[in-house]
């Protein structure tokens, strides 16, 4: 029985799963949007970067901004501790927005 568990988690720390990331804050005077999401142990989680892009300029778009830029790297911290395992991690990414958008009732 050990031998399958351990098995299992060997099969299963390959594993790479794709995550949509949300908005978890950001400053619109600055116009910098952070998303995130969790990367459970064994896994290997990325963020899909058409979703993540997607994602980052609609709230830039909200803010009256007209796209958004990655802005560095992903930021990581270990948000469940046992021991000395990380047993998840939060995943941070940055997006810049960037240009102003005209607003749909401009009247032109």
């Amino acid at each position: 029985m050990r031998n399958v568990i351990l098995l299992a988690a060997l099969l299963l720390a390959g594993c790479t799963i794709t995550k949509n990331p949300e908005v978890v804050g950001g400053n619109k005077l600055t116009g910098m949007v952070r998303l995130g999401f969790n990367d459970p142990a064994l896994f290997n989680a990325k963020a899909d970067p058409y979703l993540a892009q997607g994602t980052a300029t609609r709230q830039c778009q909200e803010w009256g901004f007209a796209t958004a830029e990655n802005y560095g790297q992903p930021i990581k911290t270990c948000s469940v501790i046992s021991g000395t395992q990380c047993l998840n991690e939060s995943v941070i990414l940055e997006y810049q927005c960037r240009g102003f958008a005209v607003p749909q009732n401009a009247g032109w």
